[in-house]
Order: C-alpha cells, then structure tokens, then sequence
C-alpha cells in the first residue's frame, strides 16, 4: 500500500518544450538558398562538363525541373503535415510500416553525411589550390578534410543557434562567389573573350546526346538537393502553412537561374575537357576569366561556401540520429543530450566517424557526390508516391494540392534516374548499400532489446525524427 495521503496533490506531466517559431519568410529563404547552393555548382561543375561538352547548362535545368517537381509534392506534405520530421514522416503516415519508414529516416540521414564529406573534399582541394599548398598525393587533401569535418562537429556540438547564425553568413558567402563567376563570364564576354559557341556543343556516345545528358544529370542532381531539409524547419517557422510554397519556390528559381548563369560562364571560359580536371573547377574559371583577380581570394570564398553546405548537412543527419534513437527504432545511446549544451553529442560522434570514413575510404568528389544524389532520389520516389496514398487522409486546415500529375512524374523520373542504366558508378551503389547495411544491424539490434523490453517504437514527429525541443 502506498504511503501517498489520496488528497495529495499530482505532479503535473512533464511537458517538452516545443520548438521556437522564429525562421519568417526571409531567414526561410536564406536556408533554402543557403542549403541548395554551394558544394554541387562549386565541385562538380567539371564533372558534369566532362560527361556531356559545351551543354553543361543542360543537366543543370533536367537536374531543376525533377527537383522542382518533387518540391510540390513536399510542398503538399509540409502544409499537410507541418510537422518536423519530413520524409520520415510521410512515409510512416503512408504506409504504416516502422522498418520502411526507418529505411527513409536512414537514407536521409545517410544523405546528408555523404553531402558533407563532399564538401569536406571539395574545401580541402579549393585550399590547396588556392594557397599553392603542395599536397601531392592525395594523402593532404584527405587530412585537410578530416580537420575540417572536426571543426564542423566543434560548432554542430555548439547547438543550432550559432550553427543558424553561421549559416546566414556563409550563405551571403557562397552567393558572393557565384556571382563572381558570373560577373567575369559576362564581362569576358562582352570583351569578346572565351568562345559561346561551346554552349551548344554535346559530347555524344556511339552519335546519342540522351544518355550522356542522364549520366551527367545524376551528377547534377546533387546541386539542386538541399530543398528537402527545410521541411525539418517546419516546426521553426512563424507560418509554415502560408510561407513555404512561395518561399520554396522562389529559392528553387534563383538557384536554378544561378546555376545556368554560372554554367555559360564557365564553359564560355574554360574548355570541357580542362574544366573537368581536378575538383576546383571554378577556379580555373577565375583563372581564365580574371587572371588579375587574386585566386586565394575566390579559393577562400569556395572554402567558406562548401563549408556551409556541410555545416547543414551534418546538423541534419545528427538530428535524424538523434530523433530515431528517441523513437526506439536505433540504439538509446544515440539519443542522449549534452547537459550543458542541449545537443546530441553522441549522435554528432557517431555521424561525424561515418563521415570520416567516407572521406578517408571513398574520397572522390563524384562518387561522394553521386551517392547522395542516388539515396535522395530513392527517397523522393517514395514521397512522391506517399502523396498520392495520403490523399485519402484529410485533415482539418487548408493546405497546398500539387497536380495529381506532378507526383507521378516525379516518382517515375526519381526511379528512372537512381537505376543502373543511367550508367551511374557502380561505387555510388556499394557505399550507398554499406550505409544502409549500418543502419539496418542497428535496427535489428534496437529491435531484440525493445521486444525484450517491452518497448514499441513511435510515430515519427515533432518529439521523434526531426528536431526536438530540447536539442540547441
């Protein structure tokens, strides 16, 4: 029998806080832009120039159109659901089957970790081109990576709050070197410099211009992805409902239209074959364009702008972890929060050692680069098909309602650019498979000692697979 008088009164419930609404319609507009802009235009331009010639614009505007169309379905999702947890989210309300949902929540995740050590690549080649370090090898660029990739783990560990205030910064930064490219394109052309007509030329296998463009196009995907990490901020925004469709679009639109500009610019100036050696292809741009301009100068904006993409990323793919570890679908551990900053330190630890084995074993900018685009576009098929299943669950606010058409296409073009006929490196397939193989040893186990336990795993959402209160 308890000791407790029955008048005593009850605690009440313990209640975690929620988020703060504080992202209006221009903080909004800076992530989305911040987020798809920077490693993608920055180190893979050469690659994509190398696959198809003088029309590296056009990968660029396919790349544009398939995100723009998989926006509309997110676009419904968020206003539908403004929730903070995204694909996860959506899926788990599509088809109700936690293993699923862990395998979208993960590739996410992964995602975001594969993005980031591109940009860790990416900064450490700007920087040792821009300084004239002599990193012969290989072995330098890989260490710089790592360093760098620590750092990103000091102020992701720091919390959200300095990582947001840096993000504006860095986004200012990477537009700024955008628009220095383009500046020098259009001046140099103006001038009567470089040659346009290379804007026009393909580079075709056996006399086929189409498959050259879809190989180059999975490259290219990787610059136009970003846009799906602002449905993880819904819960931060003063008007999800009203802001996200017009904000998302139009961030879509400028870095679409920034991305083409700085395409021409480059082509006009830098030959495909040169442009696609090495992984500072904006550089050789500056180089040719400008060659009065002072190259450390641009190679400290590449540095800064790459940068902020990783900074992003990495502060996703630990909250993810953190989220699915809360939601009993990976190990408790994973979940624990710093007392004194309100992070999750080990899930900053844990996806910071992933990343730096990507950089110190796969290395390579495309392939980096190339699995990311490959996890996400399997991701946005599925979302693409949830928003068609979720259209028999109403719910009760106004929201936005894509064409039937768009997801559809989505879904079949998504499909169609992650399969193996798009002549995609098999080497993007087997990280990508050992990422997940991590993920699902680690479902497996959480899943024994929750049967053993006793404990279910929940619905993924605001307190679940995206961002929680407590977490800075």
């Amino acid at each position: 029998m308890s000791d407790v008088p029955a008048n005593a009164p009850t605690a009440p419930p313990t209640v975690e806080p929620s988020l703060h609404r504080v992202m209006g319609p221009w903080l909004l507009l800076l992530f989305i832009v911040g987020d798809i802009l920077g490693t993608g235009i920055y180190a893979l331009t050469g690659q994509v120039a190398r696959q198809v010639g003088g029309v590296v614009w056009l990968p660029f505007v396919v790349a544009f159109v398939v995100a723009l169309i998989t926006a509309f379905s997110y676009l419904e999702l968020v206003t539908k659901y403004p929730r903070a947890a995204g694909a996860a989210l959506y899926t788990h309300k599509a088809f109700g089957i936690h293993f699923i949902t862990f395998i979208v929540a993960f590739a996410v995740m992964c995602s975001g970790i594969t993005s980031a050590s591109t940009a860790s690549r990416a900064f450490a080649a700007n920087m040792a081109h821009a300084f004239n370090l002599d990193l012969s090898g290989g072995m330098g660029i890989t260490a710089i990576g790592l360093i760098f990739m620590g750092l990103v783990a000091v102020v992701n560990f720091r919390g959200v709050g300095e990582s947001v205030k840096a993000n504006v910064v860095l986004t200012c930064v990477e537009l700024t070197g955008l628009l220095i490219i383009i500046v020098i394109g259009l001046w140099a052309i103006g001038l009567g410099q470089g040659d346009v007509s290379r804007v026009t030329q393909f580079r075709t296998v056996d006399g086929s211009m189409f498959w050259p463009v879809i190989a180059a196009t999975t490259l290219a995907f990787f610059a136009m992805v970003g846009f799906e990490d602002s449905v993880n901020m819904a819960e931060e925004c003063k008007d999800p409902t009203r802001h996200f469709p017009k904000v998302l679009l139009i961030g879509l639109f400028i870095t679409g239209t920034i991305y083409v500009l700085v395409s021409i610019s480059a082509i006009t100036l830098v030959p495909p074959e040169r442009l696609g050696e090495g992984e500072t292809p904006l550089l050789q741009v500056v180089q040719a364009g400008a060659p009065g301009f002072p190259l450390w100068i641009f190679g400290f904006i590449t540095m800064f702008a790459v940068a902020n993409s990783a900074l992003i990323n990495m502060l996703m793919a630990s909250r993810l972890v953190y989220g699915m570890s809360r939601e009993h679908v990976l190990p408790p551990a994973l979940g624990r929060v710093h007392a004194g900053r309100r992070t999750p330190y080990i899930a900053i630890g844990f996806t910071t050692l992933l990343a730096f084995a990507l950089i110190t074993f796969v290395g390579e900018v495309p392939a980096l680069g190339g699995t990311t685009a490959l996890l996400l576009l399997c991701v946005f098929t599925v979302v693409n098909i949830a928003v068609l299943v979720l259209r028999r669950d109403p719910v009760g606010h106004e929201h936005f309602r894509t064409p039937t058409i768009l997801p559809v296409l989505g879904a079949i073009c998504c499909a169609f650019l992650a399969g193996p006929w798009t002549g995609r490196d098999p080497v993007q397939y087997r990280v990508a498979g050992v990422l997940i193989g991590i993920g699902v040893v680690l479902w497996i186990v959480t899943t024994v000692v929750n049967r053993m336990t006793g404990v279910k795993p929940g619905e993924p959402d605001a307190e679940g697979m995206g961002h929680k209160g407590p977490v800075n």
